[in-house]
């Protein structure tokens, strides 16, 4: 593409933060055109003023009357599921395109490699959660090879790693990254937790996700994961499994009851368990290591925002 396309973020907590530091420091795609906010003592909007980015603490009121919003090409919202709302109707009607970082699920869920392709001509588009980035390539990856019917995963990020926004939003984190679970690792039904840890010192973010699923071919089911890790790594290099891939086999003498598959027709499961834990350490661009579920979720909306940036470049050369 010719330039750099302009790019602004709503919304100045710890995500907006990373996520602005790693576009200016790491992105050849997009540049920094505007930083919103609602608090004008907020760390992230002075961060912001010192390295020369134009700011705004009037939220998106604010930025739709900055004369720099007529050359902003995507506008990142990393606010709250209920701010996003009225953000993304702003933002759409004044024809600019939206990648959500809350768990409002307006748009349709992306995840990178998953289906990182296939949305990128929404008009919006949902990045689901920091557990739903972290450990729906892992549904993925097993439903890939044995059909997954129920997908339960764990997040557990530290406390101190959870601003405002995110803490606002647990109730929509669960929903949303159930949902996800099924629309696009591909289980038959899905569960999320999460977990804020206070442990000091702060601990790293960890995921587990378990998957029941049809028996199937345990070694592929295995490179499966390891390949699916692998490209994750791509653009979360801290993103790792922390032990092998975990099976045990449900047999038909000891099933177990699943009360969240209830109208499938299928409570009680016999097949393949498949444990998997993994581990995610942040490239602390803002924050230190140990926010993992900052890195992943913004590295995760940076990819996917370069690659709309580049649609967008490309359809309007055409």
């Amino acid at each position: 593409m010719a330039g750099k396309m302009k790019v602004a973020i709503i919304g100045s907590g710890n995500i907006g933060t990373d996520l602005m530091i790693k576009i200016m420091r790491l992105s050849q795609v997009l540049e920094m055109g505007v930083f919103v906010g609602i608090d004008p003592e907020s760390d992230g909007l002075n961060r912001a003023a010192r390295m020369g980015v134009a700011i705004t603490a009037d939220g998106i009121d604010g930025l739709l009357a900055m004369p720099e919003f007529a050359d902003i090409g995507i506008v990142f919202d990393a606010t709250s599921a209920g701010a996003h709302r009225r953000n993304s109707e702003l933002v759409l009607a004044a024809g600019k395109r939206m990648v959500d970082l809350t768990p409002a699920a307006i748009g349709p869920f992306t995840i990178p490699p998953v289906n990182g392709d296939a949305n990128l001509d929404a008009p919006n588009v949902n990045m689901v959660t920091c557990g739903g980035q972290a450990t729906i390539p892992i549904v993925a990856a097993v439903n890939r090879v044995a059909k997954v019917h129920y997908g339960e995963i764990v997040a557990s990020i530290s406390s101190k790693s959870a601003g405002p926004g995110t803490r606002a939003n647990i109730d929509e984190f669960t929903e949303t990254t159930s949902q996800a679970i099924v629309d696009v690792g591909g289980a038959t039904r899905g569960k999320a937790i999460i977990i804020l840890n206070p442990a000091e010192p702060p601990l790293i973010m960890r995921d587990t996700v378990y998957c029941l699923c049809e028996d199937g071919d345990r070694d592929a089911i295995r490179a499966s994961i390891e390949a699916m890790v692998a490209e994750v790594q791509t653009y979360v290099p801290g993103y790792r499994l922390k032990q092998a891939v975990q099976f045990e086999t449900i047999g038909d003498n000891r099933p177990l009851r699943i009360p969240e598959m209830a109208g499938t027709g299928r409570t009680e499961f016999t097949g393949l368990k498949v444990s998997v834990f993994l581990e995610v350490e942040g490239a602390a661009h803002y924050l230190p290591a140990y926010a993992g579920n900052l890195d992943i979720m913004t590295s995760a909306a940076l990819k996917t925002a370069e690659k709309i940036a580049i649609r967008m470049t490309e359809g309007a050369a055409a």
